[in-house]
């Protein structure tokens, strides 16, 4: 019986001896081919060690075996508040071995409690607060955005002083007039537009006129300021139409205000020269604005102005800084905003640009460096239209520097820039 136990115990022994050496022989696979980690965890390959387990909440050791345990174990703290331990004794009901740290909006020992944030009336002008979990959301009447109704959305878009272009306006039709020399066009229906042929008039024969501007993006429309005009000494103007948007210029939508059922019809013009302003509350959102006219006294005829805004706004309390200003004469002036100096015609054709985080010329440089083989932005063509380029992709910055790269007589410039707080 010895014999055969020590000569069996040697037949393991070998046995087991040559698997190791088999084993240790064959390439090392993936550790966590086989999840080893317990409780839910997450296997990792580690270096040095074969893996390393990553242990959910409440759980720790090697293989996530272990139940973690103190005042912070679980989180007492609801609605995302941190807990953070102050004493190592055992968790229970005495609150002193643990505080919460609530998020902006939440209060109480264990953060249970949502603060009502409507309390402080944060909404200025008007706006009405609605609490949300944790925060509030302002109901802004137009034209006032903002995370508090604090901003006023009503710049002028660009009819009148040309930052739309030609190319964005549109009509149903047109009216030719003394046989045929006279063409009242969309072009034409810009505010305070002068001459004798000075707005756009839809064709006796459009029994559904209308006039559209492609903004060329989403904006936000907060208003609208109509105008009518005179054609061969007789006045023509719109005294009552709708208003179309589309976010495609192929599916619209007639603007109606909250909790109303039918097309709002906007009161247009008493007479040819005054104007008349029209509020968009709530505000439009689209990129394509279509008027359509309802009541028209003796034809549709129309100069307008649209007012809003970019969706992200202008930026306010910028401060300004020149490499140099122009000194006319003897005047110890700065001329930061000029068009016409000495009479004569002054503007950029081209610019390019810089920005960063910190005045550090040196970064200003490398920046320049790349940015001069990348983009030339093209600027105006007179001293009086505006230009508008967008930066595409967006840029985060705190400075933000223009370059004249080409200019007319001299660099003069007045600008706006738009964006938005992160």
């Amino acid at each position: 019986i010895s014999l055969s136990f020590f000569s069996r115990s040697n037949s393991v022994r070998l046995l087991m001896t040559l698997y190791l050496t088999v084993a240790s022989a064959l390439p090392a696979g993936d550790p966590c081919e086989v999840n080893m980690c317990s409780n839910g965890g997450t296997c990792v390959p580690g270096t040095g060690t074969p893996f390393i387990c990553i242990c959910p909440d409440g759980f720790s050791g090697d293989t996530c075996n272990e139940t973690e345990t103190g005042p912070c174990i679980p989180n007492p703290c609801q609605n995302d508040g941190v807990c953070e331990a102050t004493g190592h004794s055992r968790r229970g009901d005495v609150f002193n071995e643990y505080v919460c740290k609530c998020q902006p909006g939440y209060e109480g020992v264990h953060c249970q409690t949502n603060v009502n944030d409507c309390a402080g009336q944060p909404c200025e002008n008007g706006g009405v607060c609605r609490d949300l979990d944790g925060d509030f959301k302002c109901h802004c009447p137009s034209p006032f955005v903002g995370k508090h109704c604090q901003l006023r959305c009503i710049s002028l878009l660009g009819m009148e002083g040309g930052g739309i272009a030609e190319s964005q306006i549109s009509a149903s039709s047109v009216r030719y007039s003394l046989l045929g020399l006279q063409r009242w066009g969309p072009e034409l229906a810009r505010l305070h537009k002068k001459g004798l042929v000075n707005a756009w008039s839809a064709a006796a024969h459009d029994k559904n006129p209308w006039i559209q501007i492609n903004m060329q993006r989403k904006m936000r429309l907060t208003g609208i300021v109509t105008q009518g005009a005179s054609r061969m000494g007789s006045a023509e103007f719109i005294k009552a139409f709708k208003v179309a948007s589309s976010l495609d210029g192929k599916t619209y939508t007639m603007y109606r205000t909250e909790g109303q059922r039918k097309d709002h019809v906007f009161v247009g013009n008493v007479d040819n020269d005054s104007t008349k302003t029209n509020l968009f509350d709530p505000p439009i959102i689209a990129q394509y604005i279509r008027i359509v006219p309802v009541v028209c006294r003796k034809a549709c005829t129309l100069r307008m102005e649209l007012v809003g805004c970019e969706l992200n706004g202008k930026l306010t309390q910028m401060l300004l800084s020149v490499s140099s200003p122009h000194q006319k004469k003897k005047i110890k002036r700065t001329l930061l905003i000029s068009d016409k100096l000495f009479i004569h015609e002054e503007f950029l054709l081209a610019t390019t640009l810089i920005y960063c985080s910190s005045m550090n010329m040196s970064v200003l440089i490398i920046k320049l460096q790349v940015l001069l083989t990348r983009s030339i932005f093209p600027g105006n063509s007179d001293n009086n239209v505006h230009k508008k380029n967008i930066f595409e992709p967006a840029f985060y910055s705190r400075y933000v520097r223009i370059l004249p790269w080409e200019w007319h007589e001299r660099i003069t410039l007045r600008m706006e820039l738009l964006g938005c707080d992160e």
